[in-house]
């Protein structure tokens, strides 16, 4: 598996923050003092964290000068020392957990490990910024980090601007680091998340009610044979009892014509003219005269 963009971002940004730092912390040039009355026009003095030095153009760089105006028990180079030192030993140590994590040796990388360390250096590039914006904003401030009188002017040396350098390094790095949080915070989540065994229960306001289906009148009539018929019973389904009692039906009347009963009674034998008629229930019959 390939090392993640964001990662080898983190690893190229965090040692050249660490290394801007260092030397920010280390080197003499946070304020750089010139215009002073009773020496050369060309004189500059630097001010640092740990020791200052004065400079000539005919002369070789000088450092250990005598502090002739407190300047190092000034609060904010007290604080600037304490934060710098403090912001070393961190980065260092998210280095180290940064190495562990990304482990460009193996084929899949530790994301925790990878994240944590970017935490721990975006916290270095935070104690590193601190104490250089604060010494900035008081740069020019007598009564805060002395400084002699005017016509000396005080401004902003090369330590400084790479303190600040070194902080934004570190807070980059930093945070392409921690990024890799995020695939492992969404791995634990998935192995953490089990399907429910039961169903889930209603809440009380949550009410569900099975209606049954409203018996509807059929919307199509049948017809046959010009009459109307009943609806066909669908298969499956079973047969319904009938309902209701038989209504009475008349019975069925005789009818006679007299011109066919001449005839019959011509052609019966014996020279009988009575004719001979059908026999009904509702009529008296021949045999009854």
């Amino acid at each position: 598996m390939r090392t993640p963009a964001a990662m080898t971002l983190g690893m190229v940004l965090a040692p050249c923050g660490l290394l801007l730092d260092l030397t920010a912390t280390l080197a003499p040039g946070w304020r750089l003092l010139k215009g002073f009355l009773d020496e050369p026009r060309d004189t500059a003095l630097f001010q640092g964290l740990w020791d200052m030095c004065r400079e000539q153009s005919s002369q070789e760089r000088q450092c250990g000068q005598t502090d002739r105006w407190s300047y190092f028990a000034a609060e904010p180079v007290r604080v600037a020392r304490a934060l710098m030192v403090t912001s070393l030993a961190t980065t260092a140590l998210g280095l180290l957990l940064a190495t562990l994590g990304v482990r460009c040796w193996q084929d899949e990388p530790h994301l925790l490990l990878a994240g944590l360390s970017g935490v721990v250096l975006f916290a270095a590039g935070l104690l590193s910024l601190i104490p250089v914006a604060w010494y900035n904003h008081f740069l020019s401030d007598r009564d805060v980090l002395p400084a002699p009188p005017p016509p000396v002017t005080a401004q902003v040396s090369y330590s400084l601007v790479l303190g600040y350098l070194g902080s934004c390094l570190l807070l980059l790095g930093g945070f392409s680091l921690a990024l890799s949080l995020a695939p492992w915070c969404e791995g634990r989540c998935r192995r953490r998340k089990v399907p429910p065994a039961q169903p889930r229960r209603g809440s009380i306001s949550t009410v569900y009610v099975n209606w049954p289906d409203p018996a509807l009148p059929p919307a199509i009539k049948y017809y046959s044979a010009g009459q109307h018929r009943p609806r066909p019973a669908e298969p499956g389904a079973a047969s319904k009892p009938k309902v209701g009692f038989p209504m009475p039906r008349p019975p069925p009347k005789a009818y006679t014509n007299p011109a066919a009963d001449g005839l019959d009674g011509e052609a019966a034998p014996g020279g009988s003219s009575r004719s001979t008629r059908p026999c009904h229930s509702s009529l008296p019959c021949d045999s009854d005269l």
